[in-house]
């Protein structure tokens, strides 16, 4: 059976929207291999008290420890937002196979910096439910300001 990349998408959000409830940025992630998830995980900076504690790693960490292995080849990561220049790194090294993301991040986005952050053999898919991804982040933003 075929999931489509929104399928994957909506449970990231969902993530995203978990880490909104808890006062995290909202940002959410789930790993997938042959269209099963194998992590799924939020931002929990604040949570942790640790600025390294992005989605990204938390679902890298998780996956690894599910495949008993340290690359991610076969696998695509579903994120709400672009991934950071320390997230792409992770990902570089983990060597994940696709990575597909909702917004774009205007302010630390890898592709900011250079978009060969990433694995030479790492394909990538913008704006999947980026409307959605974006409309969580404004408003949990618009909620600090307020």
């Amino acid at each position: 059976m075929f999931f489509s990349h929104e399928y994957f998408m909506n449970i990231a959000l969902s993530e995203a929207e978990t880490a909104f409830e808890k006062g995290e940025i909202p940002v959410g992630v789930v790993v997938v291999l042959n269209n099963k998830i194998i992590a799924k995980a939020h931002n929990l900076t604040e949570t942790l008290n640790d600025v390294t504690a992005h989605a990204e790693m938390q679902a890298l960490t998780s996956a690894f420890h599910y495949l008993g292995a340290k690359y991610l080849n076969d696998c695509i990561l579903y994120v709400t937002l672009e991934p950071c220049v320390m997230c792409a790194g992770a990902l570089y090294w983990a060597q994940i196979g696709r990575i597909v993301y909702g917004a774009s991040d205007t302010n630390r986005g890898y592709s900011l910096v250079n978009a060969a952050l990433l694995h030479p053999k790492t394909e990538v898919v913008k704006g999947v439910l980026e409307n959605e991804s974006n409309a969580l982040l404004k408003q949990f933003f618009s909620n600090l300001r307020g």
